[in-house]
């Protein structure tokens, strides 16, 4: 796709303009509910489970992906910029995580109990019992790691798939892979039918997150704080299960002297500073490297060029 570094350009700017406003047809939502739909375990035996877990989870991510291939193949050069904005902008979400986590911090700003009711919306871990500290650091902790799930990730496969001419649909296949992981990689008695997904997007993550750990350290480096960002990667990254999640966090919480905590599973950071005082910092670290990944994917994509 020859117009890929306008189409990442102006999805960004669509980003910015309007976010995801609510609707149950936005696509993602559409997604959720068809992962939702055959996601159930008493719907397979479980002994099928697990291949229904694999044939599910390759075919919801292909059939995603599918309109995206459409246009990519097929769309003439006036609808790829016209439409593939709007359409790369479905698979990312980085206005939207700003205004989940700010809508967080702004509810215990008035009470912790509207706090915790809030920061359910965002993570799983159950917070009725968490603390102030603890609930800011659920909406800090989620947007740490959506920087690569929601952010880079995306944008990544994007810029390697328009080399190849497929670019829109490789995000919306990624964006459906951690869409289904989300829902199902879990430990418990979704375990059988998530693993397919789990995988996939461990893989599908492995080098964006660590793209994106490398623009993480590069900005703290800047801020003279290399060496606080490059112990917490070594000291806190493996502490989250997975192989991509802790990356973020660990170089976050240790750049800004912050500490994330979910109880009772783990900690990252040092905690020289409350979340009250580095949260606008973290904000503010997760838009620059946003940013800095995205000026580095246009770079590439022009610098690089990509087939007609």
């Amino acid at each position: 796709m020859a117009a890929a570094p306008l189409v990442l350009i102006g999805a960004l700017a669509v980003d910015r303009a309007i976010g995801d406003p609510p609707s149950p047809f936005h696509p993602v939502a559409l997604l959720g509910r068809f992962i939702g739909w055959w996601g159930r375990p008493p719907l397979w035996p479980v002994p099928v489970q697990w291949l229904a877990g694999l044939v599910c989870s390759v075919g919801t991510a292909s059939l995603f992906a599918l309109p995206f291939l459409l246009v990519d193949r097929f769309g003439p050069w006036w609808l790829l910029l016209l439409a593939g904005p709007f359409l790369l902008k479905i698979t990312f979400a980085w206005r939207s995580l700003e205004e989940h986590t700010l809508t967080v911090v702004q509810a215990v700003a008035r009470s912790t109990e509207e706090g915790q009711r809030q920061a359910q919306r965002m993570v799983s871990r159950k917070t009725g019992s968490l603390t102030r500290e603890q609930t800011l650091s659920a909406a800090y902790e989620s947007l740490a790691e959506n920087l690569v799930d929601s952010i880079t990730a995306p944008l990544f496969w994007f810029a390697l798939g328009s080399l190849a001419g497929c670019g829109l649909a490789a995000a919306a296949f990624y964006r459906a892979v951690n869409t289904m992981d989300a829902m199902l990689g879990y430990r418990d008695e979704r375990e059988r039918l998530g693993w397919a997904a789990a995988r996939m997007d461990d893989l599908a993550t492995f080098l964006p997150a660590r793209i994106t750990g490398l623009v993480l350290l590069a900005r703290f480096s800047v801020r003279g704080r290399f060496r606080q960002a490059w112990r917490g990667l070594c000291t806190d990254a493996g502490k989250r299960p997975g192989w991509n999640g802790g990356i973020p966090m660990a170089l976050i919480a240790g750049g800004t002297r912050i500490r994330f905590e979910k109880p009772g599973v783990y900690t990252m950071g040092p905690g020289e500073r409350t979340l009250e005082d580095g949260g606008p910092e973290i904000l503010g670290t997760v838009r620059s490297a946003a940013l800095a990944f995205s000026l580095l994917l246009i770079a590439a994509l022009v610098l690089l060029g990509s087939p007609a």
